[in-house]
């Protein structure tokens, strides 16, 4: 996989760096603020940008912006951005395009499941941090079909918008594939989703549906 590191600290962006050439990755280009990121990305070519949110020049939000402008630019390019605090907002928009991940950045040290989400991304898949997507499906207000669903499919949902598979829900949750099948069924029936044989398109219907939710809490 061909991959362009966007991260302004030096000492993580060569670590990311190292422990992505050890995985059998190539690091194509580094950049260490937001339109060096833009440059490298259009000059490279790669499967799989990795943004930190916060970069320079204005140490705000310049990598999502970044994000998002090359989103529009290619669409095929799979993006991870990564963030030191929870920031859920940033993952809404891009979520639902696909080929997207958001995870905090502790979440590196798990070297496995890491490297998995990025293969998940790259792929054309969603790979977003479970605690962005605890937020996203958080107690919801009165008249809200997330308050239909049962713990146990709560559960699969978030599984679900972290990207995993129904087998991956499955080994995850200790379930066979037809109990997760069934649940995942139910949810999108509450949740007024019409099903897919896709999960890529399942789980991007889920996340547009809780982006859309999120969009609404923050409006009022």
């Amino acid at each position: 996989m061909r991959i362009v590191i966007g991260e302004d600290s030096a000492l993580f962006r060569e670590g990311l760096a190292s422990l992505l050439t050890d995985a059998g990755h190539d690091v194509v280009a580094k950049a260490n603020d937001a339109p060096a990121l833009l440059t490298a990305v259009r000059a490279n070519d790669p499967d799989l940008a990795i943004i930190d949110i916060r970069m320079p020049p204005d140490h705000t939000d310049d990598g999502a912006r970044a994000a998002r402008q090359l989103r529009e630019e290619f669409p095929e390019l799979g993006i991870v951005l990564l963030s030191q605090h929870l920031e859920a907002h940033h993952s809404v928009e891009l979520a639902a395009s696909g080929r997207f991940g958001y995870l905090l950045k502790d979440r590196v040290f798990d070297v496995d499941d890491f490297l998995e989400a990025l293969r998940r991304v790259a792929a054309g898949g969603s790979a977003l941090d479970p605690d962005v997507v605890a937020r996203l499906i958080g107690p919801g207000r009165h008249g809200d079909p997330l308050t239909t669903l049962t713990p146990r499919e709560r559960e699969v949902l978030a599984l679900m918008a972290e990207g995993l598979t129904n087998a991956g829900i499955a080994r995850k949750l200790w379930l066979t594939d037809r109990t997760v099948e069934t649940h995942v069924s139910s949810i999108l029936a509450k949740l007024g989703i019409s099903d897919s044989d896709e999960d890529h398109r399942r789980v991007m219907a889920v996340l547009t549906y809780l982006g859309q939710r999120q969009v609404r809490s923050t409006g009022n």
